[in-house]
């Protein structure tokens, strides 16, 4: 199976950083619009974290300046881990920061990594981003 899929990789990538910019930039929806629903952060949260959730995330699906993006969110995702989630135990499965911890470390892959391909800055010629 392993031998089958390693066929796929870029493409497995690509859907891994489309997806995870996808889902990233509805949380900055939530904060800055109320849109799908109101995030009920406080004003500091929203001012601060929406704009990069919202435009990272963006950037980050479809690919454009991919890596300051993706290394910009890591660490936004790194700060909010430990400003809001860790003051309420130090492990994730305690303070439900599963979701941030995953996202910091899926950017920082992705800020490491590069665009790949299916991506603006692949078009652009430069898919590491």
């Amino acid at each position: 199976m392993a031998a089958f899929m390693q066929r796929f990789g870029g493409q497995a990538y690509a859907l891994m950083r489309i997806v995870t910019g996808f889902l990233f930039l509805w949380h900055g929806m939530s904060k800055l619009f109320a849109y799908p629903k109101p995030s009920g952060a406080p004003e500091w949260v929203v001012y601060g974290a929406g704009p990069i959730e919202l435009i990272g995330g963006t950037l980050i699906m479809i690919g454009l300046f991919t890596r300051p993006a993706a290394f910009m969110a890591s660490g936004m995702a790194a700060a909010g881990y430990f400003i809001v989630h860790a003051r309420q135990g130090f492990l994730p499965i305690m303070n439900g920061g599963e979701t941030i911890v995953l996202y910091c470390f899926a950017f920082l892959f992705i800020s490491a990594h590069g665009a790949g391909i299916w991506s603006m800055d692949g078009l652009r010629g430069r898919s590491g981003g």
